[in-house]
């Protein structure tokens, strides 16, 4: 795995070869100077409903913004509502708000702004930052702290001893989902894992088409619904187990990322369930890790 430092030298190795967006965003972040405040340079977004996928030029994913750097081409009609749709289309996907910075002249497109007016319009949007940060410590009463090595890890949620759908709790491999509940093994491959001593199971659906299985997530993230469709046709099986379903979703988030993600406890719904159409529905948006782990 990257280490911290690698990660932020191989972000920069993404713009340079683009003179403004180089100098703007080394700028934010040399006067910003938090290594408390995550930011991501060229973040991949890819909206749910969309036939579009973007790239940020930098994100600060804790603060939920996200900063443009608008070079001459952006002054045509076309680029404005394109990037009007490309607004809208992120904002629905991540629910970040979006600043732009203009480094053409106004009145001549062709030609760039003086880097002082540059610095100035920067340095504020860096204020700007950090009033955001304290406002959302504040509301939150929280510490924000960017914690690389830990983000995908298991042990920050066994000392916080549960996790919660509104967490975004993410891991890349299915050990680490099950370290959560007592696994101390290697590598697991599997769709499931039933949990002893309890009618439930660790359930990891993949939440796109994949073969003969369809597994659709509902928009409000309430129901799964899984079928097994051959040439158009469904087929018939085996009627699901009855246990509680902890779900840990593997998906492509929109961020291009193949992760597994939390979505909660689910059960069966007989009432729409067959041998032919599987319902489930969300019974939990949080769960205690704490009757998992055993006492030292």
């Amino acid at each position: 795995m990257k280490t911290k430092d690698e990660y932020l030298l191989r972000n920069f190795s993404k713009i340079t070869h683009k003179k403004w967006e180089l100098f703007v965003i080394t700028r934010i972040l040399h006067t910003l100077n938090d290594p408390d405040i995550e930011y991501v340079c060229q973040q991949y977004i890819n909206p749910k409903n969309s036939k579009n996928a973007y790239l940020a030029d930098i994100c600060f994913p804790t603060l939920k913004l996200y900063y443009e750097i608008d070079e001459g081409q952006h002054a045509s009609a076309h680029h404005i509502n394109n990037d009007k749709i490309r607004q809208r289309e992120i904002l629905e996907a991540t629910d970040w708000e979006e600043y732009r910075i203009k480094v053409f002249d106004k009145k001549d497109s062709t030609k760039a702004r003086p880097i002082s007016d540059v610095i100035a319009e920067v340095d504020e949007f860096v204020n700007f930052i950090r009033k955001r940060k304290i406002e959302i410590e504040k509301k939150e009463g929280i510490k924000i702290k960017w914690n690389f090595e830990d983000r995908f890890k298991p042990e920050p949620h066994l000392e916080k001893g549960k996790i919660q759908v509104s967490g975004n709790v993410v891991f890349h491999y299915i050990r680490d989902c099950l370290r959560l509940f007592g696994y101390d093994g290697g590598h697991y491959q599997g769709g499931w894992w039933s949990i002893k001593k309890f009618n439930e199971a660790v359930w990891f659906p993949k939440l796109y088409p994949n073969k003969q299985w369809r597994n659709i997530l509902s928009d409000d993230r309430q129901i799964i619904t899984q079928e097994q469709v051959i040439e158009n046709r469904r087929i018939k099986h085996s009627l699901p187990s009855n246990e509680e379903r902890i779900c840990f979703a593997h998906y492509k988030n929109v961020f291009g990322q193949t992760v597994y993600k939390y979505y909660g406890s689910f059960i069966v719904d007989w009432d729409n369930t067959d041998e032919y159409f599987q319902t489930f529905k969300r019974v939990s948006d949080e769960l205690d890790l704490k009757k998992y782990i055993k006492p030292d």
